[in-house]
């Protein structure tokens, strides 16, 4: 199922890449808002619909929609600018940013095994722009992109961090839910910022994402039910594979020398971070 979810996220960016004269605010939109049929017909059809509309803590659903939505945003407008495997790979840096923020705003523990991996993930990203700091033409929006992106997974570890401390709390049909709506909302506030009409095939593109992005969703939130967030985390870096075949095949974007050893050394300091959320915190184990 998590195989799936990934493969119709990495789908329903191409589609949202395919469309570049659109804003993001406006993609945020569709985006969002044709997901919302999707997720309240799953919800319906598990009994949840009920549980999905009661929020216990409307603060924490809202920093997380805010942040989310954010994060989603500027994934959407980094795509202008960038290959879409590269989005990706970027975008892989939340796991890494999570374990800052926990340590910084949560007073997690920052242990030497989880610093190490944090050190290789940003070793990752920053040979990943290299080659944008060389100041040749055109290399200026390009960076300006990662940078994008960059802050695209800042503000999704934010709204992980969000969703840590809504665990137990709030239902995961709450949760689904009233994100799909407070991101709508915002997508739709951009509408003063420069909307355009889409043209047919633009507005099909987008309502089908719309649509992949909420059973994207739905398929994700099932997952967790069969096995726990840190036995399914290292399989969400099979959309790598995804991003990579999408844009091979359908925009031409050939993977640089740079952008996959950048991406090979994220996806491993992720797969550390996942690795070591695993293991029990014992006198043994404190590395």
């Amino acid at each position: 199922m998590i195989v799936l979810a990934v493969g119709l996220f990495a789908v329903m960016n191409s589609l949202i890449k395919a469309t570049p004269r659109v804003p993001a605010g406006e993609a945020v939109f569709f985006r969002s808002a044709f997901a919302l049929p999707v997720i309240i017909a799953w919800l319906w059809s598990r009994g949840d619909l009920a549980q999905g509309l009661r929020a216990g803590n409307f603060r924490l659903h809202a920093i997380r929609g805010l942040a989310g939505t954010l994060a989603m945003g500027l994934s959407f407008l980094g795509l202008r600018y960038l290959p879409l495997p590269e989005v990706m790979a970027l975008r892989f840096v939340t796991p890494i940013l999570i374990v800052i923020f926990a340590a910084l705003f949560l007073g997690e523990r920052f242990r030497m095994i989880r610093l190490m991996a944090v050190i290789t993930g940003f070793l990752g990203v920053l040979i990943m722009l290299w080659p944008r700091l060389s100041g040749a033409p055109g290399n200026e929006a390009q960076l300006a992109g990662a940078l994008i992106v960059l802050s695209s997974a800042c503000s999704a570890a934010v709204a992980q961090l969000a969703l840590k401390r809504m665990a137990g709390v709030e239902k995961t049909s709450a949760i689904v839910f009233w994100f799909s709506m407070i991101s709508m909302t915002l997508g739709l506030m951009t509408l003063p910022f420069g909307w355009v009409w889409p043209e047919p095939w633009e507005a099909a593109f987008l309502i089908l994402a719309g649509l992949l992005g909420g059973a994207g969703q739905m398929f994700l939130t099932e997952s967790y039910r069969f096995g726990d967030v840190g036995m399914l985390a290292p399989f969400t870096y099979v959309s790598m594979i995804w991003a990579l075949l999408i844009g091979y095949f359908v925009f031409a974007e050939a993977p640089t020398v740079e952008m996959l050893a950048g991406a090979a050394l994220i996806i491993g300091a992720g797969l550390v971070i996942a690795w070591r959320e695993r293991r029990p915190e014992s006198g043994i184990h404190r590395f």
